[in-house]
This record gives C-alpha cells, structure tokens and sequence, in this order.
C-alpha cells in the first residue's frame, strides 16, 4: 500500500477541485492519507475531511509559524481535540527559524504543549524543523527526559546531527519530493544513513512536488516518484520500499488499523 502520511488537504490550493485531488490520489494507488492541522482554529475543517473519508485521517495541532496566533495553547486542549476517533497524531508543530512568523520564544513554548500532549495522549508528534537544528535537538532530549514521546521528523531537510540524536530518540523520519530537487544531496546523503525500519515518505501537498512535477501545485498522486526516489537511494526494490514505509508508518501511526486489522 502507497501511504501519504503528509497532505493539507483544507488548503486553499484544493478548494476548487478537493474530491478530483483525492480520486487522482486513490487511481494512482495512495490507499491512505493523513491531512495534517496547521493551526488549532483550521481543526474543524481538517476533521471534516477525515470524517468524509475512510481512507483520510487526521492530526490536531498548530504549526510554527502560527504557534503566535495562540501562545498559550495549552497541552490540554490539544488532549481533549486528540480524543476525536479519526485524529492519529499531535502537529504539525516544531520551529521555524527561516522565516520566524512566530517569536522564536513562543514556538518552543507551543512546541513543548504539543510534546506533552504527545507524551499524555500516545500519539505520534509531528515535527517540522527548519534552521533549528541545535535548539530542537535540545529540547527533544530534554523533554523525552521527562518522558518518552514517540516523533516523526516530517520532510526531514535537517543536518546529519539532528538526525542522528532523533534517531537515538527513536525518532521516524519521512521523505517528501525535496528528495529529488537537482540541489539536494545533502539530503539524500541524509536518507541513504536514516534507520531502515523507521523511514515514511510523503508529498507534504499543495507544497513541494517532487521532480519530474516539480513547479506544479504537488498532489498525493505524486507520491510513486517520491516512493522511486527513495528506493534509488536506499539501494531497495519499488516492492521492497513500499513494504518498508508501510510497516513503519502503522508502527508510528498505531492508532490507524492495518489492512489485516481492517478486515472483518
């Protein structure tokens, strides 16, 4: 099964033709998704979209760059939206020192509400990084000091170090489209160290469409060149790559029935 664990399926970029985006994923073989909360108030749409659809399911949580819209967020609150049925995951959240939208002081505020809620609830933490390498790293072991967490560094673009102190975190990592960009092999050197039984790969769609649809509005029927790209580089079948990411994605994602538990 071809799994997209990254889409943002409420964007703007698909409100004309959302139902389209999702047959094309469906025909070109992505038997799930999981469309991902970028801030706390988009919930309601992004939990619409997984109630409609039994092969959508969703995350609660409120990304770096709008962690300035409520710097207060509270890990309870996130606790009591993770209670939904379809919500599998805790994020998107992280840091952003790139753009800095939001105080750097208040994304690692709102970051560590999420790491907790993670931490309460047993659901995965979707972590978005950017320029932060150190400063996440740090929090991260701080805080599974406190507590264990289980992580998922999404679009992974960060260093070798991060990586490998996630990894000593037990940390998943997914692979998107970036992994195809003629400027980024740094990257890939990046995902040819990764731990085997812990790669996912995702379109992180409208953003991010992988090469040869690179400069198009990215779509999860894109996802087979970023799933080839990744058998390129871990030197594994197309066969053998997609049973790899679908295994460690229903080990991250254990809220989400497989196949076999899917059956009646």
């Amino acid at each position: 099964m071809l799994i997209d664990s990254h889409v943002n399926l409420h964007a703007p970029q698909f409100a004309e033709d959302q139902a389209e985006v999702i047959a094309r994923a469906r025909a070109a073989g992505v038997g799930l998704m999981v469309t991902i909360s970028d801030k706390v108030s988009s919930f309601p749409a992004v939990k619409a979209i997984a109630e409609a659809h039994a092969d959508i399911w969703c995350t609660v949580g409120t990304h770096p760059h709008e962690a300035k819209e409520d710097p207060d967020l509270k890990a309870e609150t996130l606790i009591q939206l993770a209670s939904h049925p379809r919500v599998v995951g805790i994020g998107e959240t992280g840091l952003d020192f790139y753009y800095d939208l939001s105080p750097r002081d208040v994304q690692a505020q709102v970051f560590r509400a999420h790491i907790a809620a993670a931490r309460e609830t047993g659901l995965p933490l979707v972590v978005h990084s950017r320029d932060a390498d150190e400063v996440m790293a740090d929090i991260l072991e701080a805080e599974h000091a406190r507590g264990p967490f289980k992580l998922l560094l999404h679009c992974y673009t960060s260093g070798p170090e991060l990586a490998r102190r996630a990894a000593a975190l037990g940390a998943w990592f997914s692979v998107s489209g970036i992994a195809t960009f003629k400027a980024a092999e740094e990257v890939r050197a990046v995902i040819r160290d990764m731990p085997a039984d812990r790669i996912i790969v995702e379109t992180d769609c409208p953003y991010l469409a992988p090469v040869p649809m690179r400069g198009r509005r990215n779509e999860p029927a894109y996802l087979p060149h970023i799933l080839a790209k990744l058998a390129e580089l871990r030197g594994w079948s197309l066969n053998e790559a997609e049973a790899r990411t679908e295994a460690a994605f229903f080990a991250l994602f254990d809220r989400i029935p497989t196949p076999a538990e899917a059956r009646p």
